[in-house]
């Protein structure tokens, strides 16, 4: 089958499309483009599928500059071994109307698929699989990289979300790093409940993790976080934490860093109001 040159060849449909220049909506001549360019795109296939098919990406980046269209022009560069060109044309799409996310996804699955894992880790993992929280987040960066270690990936995770560094807990203690999880926790805030349930649960298995997480929820609602907290979450966290403390043989010592804490809180504190008179506060 005899084959042009890509080389010689001058699409003629690129000189009639401009961006906006045509209204979609019943504009006779942006159909008759179309059409024509079309034509020309079949024709060339008849001889050279290859021209043809960098013919059809030119024809959508010309036609399609929101990126759900435009997607398919930078999965046609990859999809022809030009995977370096995908993701230069990708990253030029970034703009307020092209979701940073969708533009990460598509360049991390490139660099996946080419072997390249590091790089795009480096460059896209964390943008690529933001989920609906934290912890979801952490997961699906973690199943896709499992070369990566848990901790690296919570701190290269903590280090992009500045300042909240605590919501990054629940995906540190499932991960079993516990120290990491606290550290996190003191950092920025960190829910309330989440850490009294981190007490509660780990009260038999991981005592001492227990107790510093049963703090931090105290200390955290002394200092104002937490949605509606109630008496009864004052007291879940205090009763968890003095189980944890009790299992660990820190009873006094927890009970003197509760007191401590609480000494900060004004006289009408929540902690103050439901625990003065069990920890005798004046």
């Amino acid at each position: 089958m005899a084959r042009a040159s890509k080389h010689a060849y001058a699409w003629k449909f690129k000189s009639r499309f401009r961006r906006n220049a045509f209204g979609w909506r019943g504009s006779r001549p942006a159909i008759q483009r179309i059409d024509e360019a079309l034509a020309e795109i079949h024709a060339v296939a008849r001889t050279d599928r290859n021209l043809a098919a960098e013919g059809a990406v030119a024809f959508l980046e010309r036609v399609s500059p929101v990126w759900h269209y435009t997607q398919w022009a930078v999965k046609a560069h990859a999809a022809r071994g030009q995977k370096a060109e995908a993701i230069r044309y990708a990253e030029s799409l970034r703009s307020p109307w092209t979701p940073d996310g969708a533009v990460d996804r598509v360049c991390e699955e490139i660099l996946l698929s080419s072997g390249f894992a590091d790089e795009a880790y480096e460059r896209y993992a964390r943008g690529a699989n933001r989920r609906g929280t934290y912890l979801a987040t952490f997961r699906a960066v973690a199943k896709k990289y499992p070369h990566k270690q848990p901790s690296e990936i919570l701190a290269d995770l903590a280090a992009d979300t500045p300042g909240e560094e605590g919501k990054w807990f629940a995906a540190a203690k499932e991960a079993k790093l516990y120290d990491v999880a606290l550290d996190l926790a003191r950092r920025s805030p960190c829910d309330p409940r989440t850490l009294v349930r981190a007490a509660r649960d780990f009260a038999s298995r991981e005592p001492t993790f227990a107790v510093e997480a049963g703090l931090l929820a105290l200390h955290w609602i002394v200092e104002g976080h937490g949605y509606e907290i109630t008496g009864s979450d004052v007291l879940d966290a205090f009763s968890h934490t003095m189980r944890a403390a009790e299992i660990s043989g820190t009873r006094a010592e927890t009970s003197q860093r509760i007191k401590a804490l609480v000494a900060h809180e004004p006289p009408d504190g929540a902690i103050r109001r439901v625990l003065g008179r069990v920890l005798t506060i004046d």
